[in-house]
């Protein structure tokens, strides 16, 4: 299968949000109405949720919904209160040296991907950050050098809450540090079990396990992949090579000291890369971002995609995948 990454940029939501949505919007709310439209919230309960928990959202919010038709359907799903269940895989940890750095992999169906680096100047905070339904981030950096990604957190649980990646925006749209991203993860409920690690360019950094059943539990771990604290969920972790991922970060961050050039490659490889497409966990791409430099690199095999606020070409990639390989490389 081939995938085409775009690089997008608009400093207000405005023609090029409004064109892509335009085109993603079938299969967006295809996948917000596959377990009936009875198991979504109205359009009342999502706006009232935005505002109590994230009213500085709220105006942007408005801009998108107007944007995307201002139908009942779109605004529901631009909300990402109580979204249908969704799984990924993915790994993160930050480097041990001395200069903050994230990295992290994408694993997931790319059939279901935006593939869009998208950059925002959205009410005067600029965001780069790969999106989830144009609204949401999996990961992304804003210009205050702070530093969010997710991973899955290994739980079934499901609840009353956000999908993850429009917390993640939130956090990029309103915090400048990790205490103050701290505050955000701690206090805005998420519908389902996700690892979220944070890091500005200071090299503070937190991971935070979000879960909907349980209070929030922030943590100094600087390797998140598919668990939090134990493995609840034993047949997605053996799938998955959760732990035996985790330990190699760990190993790496700890028994073998080395360069931020040879840890981000080591996430192109065995046991961190993915194959798994059929099953909808391939790697998608590796992300590193540098928050003091302000830039990030999206890595494939062979190739490598880098942005920064001050350098942001309009451009695309192309990139390939082996659908075909069965289970982990």
């Amino acid at each position: 299968m081939r995938l085409t990454f775009r690089a997008v940029s608009e400093d207000a939501p405005g023609p090029k949000w409004a064109g892509l949505f335009a085109a993603y919007r079938d299969a967006y709310v295809k996948w917000w109405s596959r377990e009936g439209l009875s198991n979504r919230p109205t359009y009342l309960e999502c706006r009232n949720a935005l505002d109590h928990h994230m009213p500085e959202l709220v105006p942007i919010y408005d801009q998108l919904c107007e944007l995307a038709g201002g139908g009942d359907m779109e605004a529901r799903f631009l909300s990402y209160y109580c979204p249908p269940r969704y799984l990924t895989g993915c790994s993160q940890a930050v480097w041990s040296g001395n200069e903050p750095l994230l990295v992290r992999n994408y694993d997931y169906d790319p059939k279901a991907v935006d593939a869009i680096l998208l950059r925002t100047a959205w009410q005067g905070r600029q965001v780069i950050g790969t999106s989830d339904g144009l609204f949401g981030l999996v990961d992304g950096m804003n210009d205050a050098g702070l530093v969010v990604s997710l991973t899955f957190g290994g739980r079934r649980e499901t609840g009353e809450g956000f999908g993850v990646p429009l917390i993640l925006r939130y956090v990029l749209q309103t915090c400048t540090t990790v205490a103050e991203a701290r505050e955000v993860l701690k206090r805005v409920p998420c519908h389902m079990s996700y690892n979220v690690t944070v890091l500005d360019k200071h090299r503070d950094f937190l991971t935070a396990y979000l879960a909907p059943d349980r209070p929030p539990l922030i943590t100094h771990a600087a390797v998140a992949t598919n668990h939090q604290e134990r493995v609840e969920w034993k047949s997605h972790a053996r799938f998955t090579a959760t732990v035996e991922r985790e330990r190699f970060l760990l190993q790496r961050l700890t028994l073998h000291p080395e360069t931020q050039e040879k840890f981000v490659r080591s996430f192109l490889k065995p046991p961190l890369y993915s194959l798994a497409f059929q099953h909808g966990f391939g790697t998608l791409y590796t992300a590193a971002y540098r928050p003091r430099r302000q830039t990030v690199e999206l890595h494939w095999p062979g190739s490598t995609w880098t942005k920064s606020f001050d350098d942001f070409p309009e451009d695309s990639i192309a990139i390939s995948y082996p659908i075909g390989f069965h289970g982990l490389v």
